[in-house]
């Protein structure tokens, strides 16, 4: 690819003033961004500002809007105006849905609204999901949109976790500062369709508006922390794990470091009801410098999922970042083992560090976790979807997971981190075990007709096929192969039936070669999935 030289230099600047101009009079300062003003990162392909054109912070106006009178804006006011508290002037506001949810420009006067160019608008760079900008200063900002059509329909957050390049994208940042909203929009009502958890952004519960309260408190916490502590986190990329932090542990009806590492505290989904800015407010202005959380990092150290599994011969690798680790079980073995690494993490202040593994979402009795020092061997047996944790506040059922949670929380000093996460999202299959005698998970039997009962599931990470599979051992219980029958009439299910050895060849095939699948166009009962070929 051609890199174009696109640095703005100081006599440009000169010849654009109105580029840092207010949008009124009284409104806040302006980033206004074109396309020949950016300069392309050959390594990420990221859109670049060097922070030397960024406009000059509103140090004068307001912290907030002379008219909230909400009792944490009070407190906010009084800590600012006591030089408690930072403020919000360099701040910037990335609204990505062309005003749709967007903050109002009158809430938080010191920040610096980011405004798109037509060529950028063109490009669909200022609409959806983030990524495209690396901006050099601390950045709010939200998208209350989602993909609506097709079996590709996702949320923003969603589809960060499962496009090419998404994981790595958020995680980069989140250690550059960066804090989004997305609503969750219907992947988390009766079914939680997210593949994984994670710190690096934040999901709403609902559609249109819902982002609105979490823009809010986000605002309220960057604006209370302490002039030099927030400079030091900025300066260490821990801006938004702390944030997070700061968000979830002053959720209403949270009490204590045990409610803190369950998994009610860390659902997909987060409803308003949920969040205390009051509380928000205190515990970031209570923060000093030396006080700093750490940011937990994962690292694999050794694990059985690997690269080619199921029928379809696909990776049980999701994504590896280094607050977010996602796997996705599709070998039929019925325990599996994977061994994580936190010895990347370091304290800010250089204080000792404790690590607590825990389990937050799953069947209790088919997780085991081994810490070992600075790193954790956790051992999975096969189990079937649950309701997730109830988040605080939620009122209605939670809805219905297939998805297992290990968190890991540093400590040091008196507080706990943001989390990080491992997680493990099982299939939408039917599975029976027994064991063998030596005490192995055994499968016996395995359903792939997911429509037949119904089964919700991502069709952008997992498939079904109208078939069943049942296992055949000899008197050693060693595999000796299955029979395949059919669950729903069709031509591939009719060409897949019959009986195969173990190892995956056809009987009577003479070739001795295993069976190999393809995801295809296979449409279910109501035209709406899709499925597997043969």
């Amino acid at each position: 690819m051609k890199r174009r030289a696109l640095l703005l230099t100081a006599t440009a600047l000169a010849l654009f003033p109105a580029r840092f101009r207010a949008a009124d009079a009284n409104g806040p300062p302006v980033l206004r961004l074109t396309r020949d003003e950016l300069s392309e990162d050959p390594g990420t392909g990221r859109l670049t500002l060097p922070a030397a054109d960024l406009p000059p912070p509103a140090v004068s106006a307001p912290v907030i809007a002379a008219t909230d009178g909400d009792p944490a804006a009070a407190r906010l006011r009084a800590f600012f105006a006591r030089g408690l508290a930072a403020g919000l002037a360099g701040v910037l506001y990335d609204n990505r849905d062309r005003g749709h949810s967007e903050l109002p420009a009158s809430a938080f006067p010191q920040m610096t609204r980011v405004v798109y160019g037509p060529g950028l608008k063109a490009q669909q760079l200022d609409y959806g999901l983030a990524g495209a900008f690396r901006f050099p200063a601390i950045t709010l900002g939200n998208s209350s949109t989602a993909l609506v059509r097709g079996p590709e329909a996702r949320s923003q957050t969603r589809l960060a976790m499962t496009q090419p390049g998404g994981a790595a994208r958020a995680a980069a940042d989140y250690r550059a500062n960066a804090l989004y909203t997305y609503p969750e929009h219907h992947d988390h009502e009766l079914f939680d369709y997210f593949p994984a958890a994670w710190p690096y952004m934040t999901t709403s519960q609902g559609s249109s508006y819902s982002d609105q309260p979490f823009l809010r408190i986000q605002a309220l916490i960057l604006g209370a922390f302490r002039p030099e502590t927030r400079a030091r986190m900025e300066k260490l990329g821990l801006i938004a794990p702390t944030v997070q932090w700061v968000m979830r542990r002053t959720q209403n009806g949270l009490r204590g470091d045990a409610a803190y590492m369950s998994g009610s505290a860390h659902p997909s989904a987060f409803v308003k009801e949920a969040l205390n800015p009051f509380a928000a407010v205190a515990l970031a202005s209570s923060l000093g410098p030396d006080e700093i959380p750490p940011a937990p990092r994962l690292k694999v150290v050794s694990e059985d999922f690997s690269d080619r599994a199921g029928l379809a011969s696909l990776s049980e690798r999701l994504f590896d970042t280094p607050a977010a680790i996602a796997r996705l079980w599709r070998s039929l073995a019925g325990r599996r083992e994977i061994t994580l690494s936190a010895a990347g993490t370091t304290d800010p202040a250089g204080r000792p560090l404790r690590f607590h593994w825990v389990l937050l979402r799953g069947d209790p009795d088919a997780v085991t976790i081994v810490p070992q020092g600075a790193s954790a061997r956790i051992i999975l047996d096969w189990q079937t979807p649950r309701p997730a944790p109830a988040g605080f506040a939620i009122k209605d059922s939670p809805p219905i997971s297939s998805r297992i949670d290990i968190g890991l929380f540093a400590e040091a000093g008196r507080h706990l981190s943001a989390p990080a996460f491992l997680s493990i999202t099982l299939p939408p299959e039917v599975r029976t075990y027994d064991f063998a005698p030596e005490g192995a998970a055994r499968l016996i039997r395995v359903s792939y007709d997911a429509p037949a009962r119904p089964a919700r599931y991502d069709p952008a990470l997992f498939w079904w096929a109208p078939w069943r599979d049942d296992m055949q051992y000899d008197a050693g219980g060693r595999l000796t192969g299955w029979t395949r029958s059919v669950t729903a009439p069709s031509i591939a299910a009719a060409r897949a039936a019959g009986r195969y050895r173990a190892d995956g060849s056809r009987d009577g095939s003479g070739d001795g070669h295993p069976v190999r699948y393809a995801l295809g166009p296979l449409i279910d009962r109501r035209g709406r999935e899709l499925g597997l070929r043969g």
